[in-house]
């Protein structure tokens, strides 16, 4: 896996709607001083969630899916895009699947 660093643009919008999808109840800062590190998942785009630095080192479980969307990707691809919760109900990852297990080539997400 790729070293943990701070949240981009993309994966901060895709991150926002699929929280505001799920109607989670988290503080009004939640996203301010977010990280992520990228799955090995062959380029789709999936990545963990860290919500502050202290969450770096804790071992963490999937504990149930939040929310979704889906698109269609450039080449004409469906692509589901995941928000996953850990054990604690605590923002865990974004999993991205291609349906032909190939690279996303235009990360998108709805208006």
């Amino acid at each position: 896996m790729e070293s943990i660093r701070k949240i981009n643009n993309i994966e901060k919008t895709a991150l926002e709607y699929l929280v505001n999808q799920a109607s989670l109840q988290l503080p009004g800062d939640w996203a301010v001083n977010l990280f992520v590190q990228k799955m090995d998942d062959g380029g789709m785009g999936s990545f963990l969630i860290f919500q502050n630095e202290s969450d770096f080192e804790v071992k963490r479980k999937f504990g149930k899916q939040a929310s979704e969307y889906q698109f269609v990707d450039d080449d004409g691809i469906p692509v589901l895009v995941t928000l996953n919760l850990d054990q604690q109900n605590k923002l865990f990852e974004v999993d991205v699947w291609k349906t032909n297990y190939k690279p996303v080539i235009n990360f998108k997400v709805p208006d």
